[in-house]
């Protein structure tokens, strides 16, 4: 018992000291309480200038990733949108078909009233792709575009497209090497044009060029060709036709199939990933029992 006293009795040196030690932690948290740390820093001028002009550099930074994530358009003519372009785009399905039922019909999108009269598209669509929109030179030049229609010669005095050859295309004006060679060989390889607008299919060849040919050639003697039975055709067979897939030509032939046959050629319109375009050109190539 005396052991424990020993250890919890102090003597008055003792007890001063505590007592100091007890008012001087009293004084400190009086202290912190009565007198808190500025929470605010103080900056020098030429330091803020310093984090303004570092924090002004990462912003641009950022907005110029973020541009760069943007998908990139480069300017087009609108007459030559194709499904995947148009997807590319923002449009839709229907508004694609409007568009591409408008140029087989042989006419052309002039402007961008024109295009939105034609696809019907929003106006918040129209008007961040039309900038992008680039008409050829005789369509933004009135001058130009009267000049070209004075020149346009009738289909009597045009010369049969299915019977150029490579040097009579290079003779026409503004016509490449090049796209003389791309043109032939498409041709050839077709076994000649059924009707004009298949030499738009040929890719890589402006269409300033493929006008100026237009212009000198059109179709006159079709060439004989052994059209496909789309009834007896396996779909390695019908993926021969220009523009027809394989994927296509499957489904062409499950829909048969299914059916019990194809009655007629508009049925093709009904397969999926057909479209307007895809359907009048692989139709020059089909027939029916």
């Amino acid at each position: 018992m005396k052991s424990f006293k020993s250890h919890v009795i102090y003597d008055s040196r003792k007890r001063r000291g505590i007592l100091f030690f007890a008012g001087i932690l009293v004084l400190c948290i009086l202290a912190i309480i009565w007198y808190p740390p500025e929470e605010d820093i103080t900056v020098a001028k030429e330091e803020k200038v310093i984090v303004t002009s570092v924090q002004e550099k990462i912003d641009s930074l950022k907005k110029i990733e973020l541009e760069s994530r943007k998908p990139k358009i480069f300017p087009f003519n609108p007459n030559y949108i194709t499904d995947y372009k148009g997807y590319t785009l923002g449009m839709s399905v229907q508004e694609i078909d409007r568009l591409l039922r408008f140029r087989e019909s042989g006419k052309w999108v002039n402007s961008i009233a024109d295009f939105k009269k034609v696809t019907g598209v929003s106006d918040s669509l129209l008007s961040r792709i039309s900038p992008y929109f680039k008409f050829p030179d005789w369509v933004t030049n009135k001058k130009s575009n009267k000049r070209s229609a004075t020149k346009w010669k009738t289909a009597a005095q045009k010369s049969d497209l299915n019977s150029v050859t490579y040097e009579s295309l290079i003779a026409i004006e503004g016509v490449t090497n090049e796209a003389a060679t791309k043109i032939y060989q498409h041709l050839k390889k077709l076994g000649g044009y059924q009707v004009d607008n298949q030499i738009y299919d040929v890719y890589g060849v402006s269409t300033k060029i493929k006008r100026s040919i237009l212009n000198e050639y059109t179709v006159k003697n079709k060439p004989d060709l052994d059209l496909i039975n789309v009834n007896e055709a396996s779909a390695s067979e019908l993926a021969t036709v220009p523009l027809l897939t394989f994927d296509i030509a499957k489904e062409i032939v499950d829909y048969r199939i299914l059916r019990g046959g194809i009655t007629s050629l508009e049925e093709l319109k009904d397969i999926e990933g057909m479209t307007p375009y895809k359907y009048d050109r692989i139709k020059l190539y089909l027939h029916i029992d």
